[in-house]
């Protein structure tokens, strides 16, 4: 797949790509636990994100979409006069790697932390992230971070039981397809998915007519999709991340299944659209809660400044991190930077109305509890008829 020049432009480093928004002397560290606004020196958050790899898209849009919203926060005159200062470190998809950066962003003096996008990640690090009590809000949506427990963990979209109930919902009540395959990974975003959309098939009486499980570095498919072409469904669910969930479909269709897919966020995002090839995922059946930069008044201003601040297009990733890091700055604000515990209950205490919809987290940390369908046609994803 050809990599995209701002792509390219953020793979700087193999392991810490920083990006410094604003330069003076060391925050407060997380030790403290004040919530006065007596600090001096700038607010230091950190975002941890895949910025190399097969993932690195993902880490890309949410450090960009993180980035916006903290410049935008600073060119407002940052919170209580202190700036914000957004550094951004490279995880590399790396359940160990992300751990080695929870315990330097805590020593580091970081008060909060953006990220990440991948599940499995995520989980690594929650519990260190706990234990030194720094709020995280995640692009992740397995539901098993949910079940960690963590109060300092928070989900900036919604779990892959909302993404996938709503799924079901269309694809079994509303159009009435029940011959369906699976194949997902066995990464954790890929077990997520797989449990949750065999959850929501299960209670409507529905049984895959094969459910198949592949690798998170597979990359020969033919096995798998040979199985699936010989069930003949009418419909094919994906779990997997983008460059993975592509690869799928073109192998799939240069095996002959011509029925349609359907998945989550991945399955929205221009890179799975790049790997298949924009032919091959007409028709394609995604679940999400922002379906393009046209959908509100608010997501077109986003857009806009996206692509000013870019040259690119903005979409979903970039959005969540954007409502993300401005509840954060938002729960900063409110609790006169507050750090620790009390950050985290400022965070929980804020309601939000941003663009994946109106934010209000209980108490697991999920905030948002809907999705919306949306069909590709002619090579753009639109709300579904």
């Amino acid at each position: 797949m050809h990599t995209p020049r701002h792509i390219r432009g953020a793979l700087i480093g193999a392991a810490v790509l920083t990006t410094i928004l604003a330069t003076a002397c060391s925050a407060p560290g997380k030790s403290s636990t004040s919530s006065s606004g007596s600090g001096k020196g700038p607010i230091k958050i950190a975002v941890v994100d895949a910025q190399s790899g097969q993932l690195s898209s993902l880490g890309h849009w949410e450090s960009n979409g993180a980035k916006l919203a903290v410049d935008q926060w600073n060119a407002k005159g940052g919170i209580n006069g202190r700036k914000i200062q957004l550094d951004v470190f490279d995880d590399q998809g790396d359940p160990t790697v992300g751990t080695n950066l929870a315990r330097k962003i805590a020593s580091d003096g970081y008060i909060a932390m953006i990220g990440t996008s991948e599940s499995a990640v995520t989980q690594a690090m929650a519990p260190i992230l706990q234990q030194e009590q720094i709020p995280n809000i995640t692009s992740g949506q397995a539901d098993s971070m949910v079940k960690l427990g963590s109060p300092f963990l928070f989900l900036n979209g919604p779990t892959s039981t909302t993404y996938d109930e709503t799924l079901a919902k269309y694809v079994v009540d509303t159009k009435g397809i029940k011959s369906i395959a699976m194949i997902t990974n066995n990464g954790g975003y890929g077990k997520g998915e797989h449990d949750a959309f065999l959850a929501s098939l299960s209670k409507r009486g529905v049984t895959p007519l094969t459910d198949q499980v592949v690798t998170t570095d597979q990359k020969d498919f033919s096995a798998a999709l040979t199985t699936i072409r010989q069930k003949n469904p009418q419909l094919v669910f994906i779990g997997s991340e983008e460059v993975e969930a592509g690869l799928i479909v073109k192998q799939a269709r240069d095996l002959g299944i011509t029925v349609p897919f359907a998945g989550s966020a991945p399955q929205g995002t221009p890179v799975f659209a790049e790997t298949a090839g924009a032919a091959n995922v007409e028709n394609t059946i995604v679940s999400s809660p922002y379906l393009g930069n046209d959908i509100s008044d608010a997501s077109r201003t986003f857009a806009a400044a996206y692509k000013a601040a870019y040259g690119d297009d903005a979409e979903l990733h970039g959005a969540k991190a954007y409502d993300g890091t401005s509840i954060v700055l938002t729960a900063l604000k409110t609790s006169n930077v507050a750090t620790g515990k009390k950050l985290a209950d400022a965070i929980r205490a804020t309601k939000y109305n941003g663009l994946l919809g109106s934010f209000a987290f209980d108490s697991t940390g999920v905030g948002i509890f809907a999705t919306s369908i949306g069909v590709i046609s002619n090579g753009k994803l639109a709300a579904a008829s």
